[in-house]
């Protein structure tokens, strides 16, 4: 299986009804690591976090100094770029997390809830890398990963029968499992060590053979890229869009497989015009919220606590 398959597959076993499960995240804080899959488990906070909105809060909005009390003139409420904050402002309405009014032709904004900062617990990296024979960058990503310590374990799910040489290579506080994919068994070769997540990291941002550019992340900035990760991981999940072709029929777990390939396929990869199977149709009806819903603690439809005033109605 090639590994956005094997990725897919590892994503639907381990969504067990108890953590949120997302895909393909950024979890640096200067540099550009993506992690595979990300699990969020759920902090003491999280109803109050699922009840504002089913999608990510901007981080700029939840930094800033807008709160649930009086309302703030936009632009005295954010320390950056004025173009970001504006966006940050209409997305934040739009989704329900700030409301906003006209006063003397100004636009003034308030939270609808107090943000809850612990509504997320233990944040899990895994790297997948099915075949270990052809390892790529991976030792250099895990490293990354454990010096930074954005998150609080770290693990390599991998196909492979993992042997000692491969345990060699790989750094010792990050997790091994094997994952069968087409089983759907997993199984654990070494636990993850937890990472030291309230203190100052080192983030590898390039490593060559003569020399390795680092840059300190600070316990804020760290503290900052954590809460960035749990949002987009809320708001994102880990199920794709499926193809518009007639061929694809997705499994039980809305996996987007190709009888004609005979596996499941990449829709922004895999499918389209250039593949000599394409038969163009509307894409297959796969109830992705439904799915995710009914298997993590994600809410799709929060009630919400957006406060209605009549000067909000006659906001134009």
């Amino acid at each position: 299986m090639r590994e956005f398959g094997f990725e897919l597959s590892l994503c639907a076993r381990l969504e067990d009804g108890d953590r949120l499960v997302a895909r393909q995240l950024g979890t640096g804080v200067h540099g550009r690591r993506v992690m595979d899959v990300v699990l969020v488990e759920p902090g003491p906070d999280f109803a109050a976090r699922a009840a504002i909105t089913p999608d990510p809060v901007p981080p700029a909005a939840v930094e800033s100094d807008v709160g649930p009390g009086r309302a703030r003139f936009w632009k005295d409420a954010f320390d950056c770029h004025p173009g970001r904050a504006e966006e940050a402002v209409e997305v934040a309405v739009d989704r329900g997390f700030f409301e906003r009014e006209r006063r003397g032709g100004r636009t003034y904004v308030r939270q609808t809830a107090r943000y809850p900062e612990h509504w997320f617990g233990e944040l899990v990296g895994v790297e997948n890398k099915p075949d270990l024979d052809r390892p790529g960058a991976l030792e250099t990503q895990l490293l990354t990963d454990v010096h930074l310590a954005v998150l609080d374990r770290v693990v390599l799910a991998t196909a492979s029968h993992v042997t000692g040489a491969h345990l060699n290579r790989i750094p010792d506080a990050v997790g091994v499992w094997e994952f069968d994919p087409d089983a759907g068994t997993r199984e654990v070769v070494r636990e993850p060590d937890r990472l030291p997540v309230e203190e100052p990291g080192i983030e590898i941002l390039e490593r060559g053979r003569a020399r390795t550019d680092v840059r300190v992340a600070g316990a804020d900035a760290k503290a900052r890229a954590r809460r960035r990760v749990a949002e987009r991981a809320y708001g994102k999940g880990w199920r794709p869009a499926p193809p518009a072709c007639a061929r694809v029929s997705p499994d039980a777990d809305g996996l987007p497989y190709c009888p004609w390939k005979e596996r499941v396929v990449d829709p922004g990869r895999d499918c389209g015009a250039d593949c000599a199977g394409h038969e163009p149709a509307e894409p297959p009806d796969v109830d992705r919220e439904g799915l995710r819903a009914a298997r993590t603690p994600w809410e799709p439809d929060p009630e919400g606590r957006q406060r209605r005033q009549s000067r909000l109605d006659r906001y134009g």
